[in-house]
């Protein structure tokens, strides 16, 4: 492939990145650390704030990113990955990323880079970097992209740092258990510097990480469950009145406290405004998390993938157990379809796996993961597969019938898939 330059597209450019390193996933700083000190070592701004965890992280920046603009100051964030276009990764402001300043940026770590081989990941990550510190904005909030002590996220050395939650999910990578993989997250904490841990039940090793690394940790109460105006506790004591959380998730409600308190601990740097947190509690809006779709019967989307996040939906789809229930669904191969489908066995009448070859190399075969689902299921359930999302879809209404409610999940992929429609 001829070398590419500035005028080249952001396609050009992201092909580019997918044949630079024999390696998707392949976690370490040496080879990112080195790239981004020839670079000078951009921080992307001067208060940085960090998201962790097995999930909620996209909506925990939400959140922190609507109270913050809310109050007037200017922010930038960093999330991944995206639905539907490359550029929803960096957000300028509430703007995503423009195809020529994210190409600037590719070129300039293409020529830093030299001999050092980056993944598509720690590429763009450095990408984010400059493109946030070239905005100026005030505050940065950075999402890990996997685990946390060897992600290229934490190259940065956050002024606060959220731990979300802590469940299994990319055990090949972080470990089979729960305390080996809080222990992995909690390495974005910081030495006398904020750590919010907002996980629930979080493993004994979170702690241990914590101080051994000297972070002031800060532990949110759960909040009382609802669906009104509810009263946040604050790290000082007192109580703010907030609205409900545009996010419907019952875990939301956690998610944005838990941006509230980060928010709170850099007080003296980021202006606190309670009017302006419960503006962003009730404005913050995140692509994929029980969005529901414009169509007829009900249709909602969800990126659940990991039997976290499937408890979480099973909890919001109990909520409403008479109405009848369609998956359109599709986990990706190296999933755990078990733990997935454990929680969700009794709150669908069907299921329709959808075929997810043409968007991933990683995605299972739809023909055999429906084997795998009838197996787990109880009974003779009712189990037929699509080759694309329109199909998935046609099929999924006729089951549910004109009153009932279709949900499609089971990963990023097959969310994109549906909000593309």
């Amino acid at each position: 492939m001829a070398e590419l330059t500035r005028s080249d597209s952001l396609a050009d450019w992201l092909r580019h990145l997918e044949t630079l390193h024999p390696r998707a996933i392949d976690l370490g700083l040496e080879r990112v650390r080195e790239v981004w000190e020839r670079l000078g070592s951009p921080r992307p701004a001067p208060v940085c704030i960090t998201i962790g965890g097995t999930n909620g992280k996209g909506s925990t920046v939400a959140f922190l990113e609507a109270m913050l603009r809310a109050a007037g100051h200017r922010v930038g964030a960093y999330t991944s990955p995206h639905l539907l276009r490359y550029n929803e990764r960096v957000r300028l402001d509430g703007v995503d990323a423009a195809d020529a300043d994210l190409v600037s940026a590719f070129a300039d770590i293409e020529a830093a880079r030299g001999e050092v081989s980056l993944s598509y990941f720690e590429f763009g990550t450095l990408a984010a970097f400059l493109l946030l510190e070239r905005s100026g904005v005030d505050a940065a909030i950075l999402e890990v992209g996997l685990g946390g002590r060897l992600d290229a996220v934490n190259l940065i050395d956050a002024d606060a740092a959220v731990l979300t939650s802590v469940d299994l999910d990319h055990q090949e990578y972080l470990g089979e258990t729960r305390e080996r993989i809080g222990w992995d997250k909690a390495h974005i904490f910081r030495a006398g510097r904020p750590a919010i841990v907002a996980a629930v039940d979080p493993p004994a090793s979170v702690f241990a990480v914590a101080h051994a690394l000297g972070a002031v940790v800060l532990r949110p109460p759960e909040p009382l469950p609802g669906q009104g105006e509810w009263r946040c506790a604050l790290p000082d004591g007192t109580l703010l009145g907030l609205p409900p959380p545009a996010l419907v998730a019952p875990c939301q409600r956690r998610n944005a406290q838990a941006a509230l308190w980060a928010w709170h601990a850099l007080r003296a740097r980021l202006r606190f405004d309670a009017a302006a947190a419960a503006r962003g509690v009730a404005l913050a809006q995140v692509r994929g998390r029980l969005q529901r779709l414009p169509r007829t019967p009900e249709t909602w989307v969800d990126v659940a993938h990991n039997p976290e996040a499937a408890r979480v939906l099973a909890g919001w789809l109990a909520a409403d157990p008479r109405r009848r229930k369609v998956a359109v669904f599709a986990a990706l191969a190296d999933k755990d379809l078990a733990g997935i489908v454990a929680p969700l066995r009794q709150h669908f009448h069907a299921w329709v796996v959808l075929d997810l070859r043409p968007a991933s190399p990683r995605a299972a075969d739809p023909a055999a993961q429906a084997r795998a689902l009838a197996a787990l299921l109880a009974g003779d359930p009712c189990i037929e597969t699509a080759a694309d999302i329109a199909a998935a879809l046609a099929q999924a209404e006729r089951l549910a019938g004109p009153a009932g409610r279709v949900v499609v999940f089971g990963s990023f992929f097959t969310v994109a898939a549906a909000l593309s429609m």
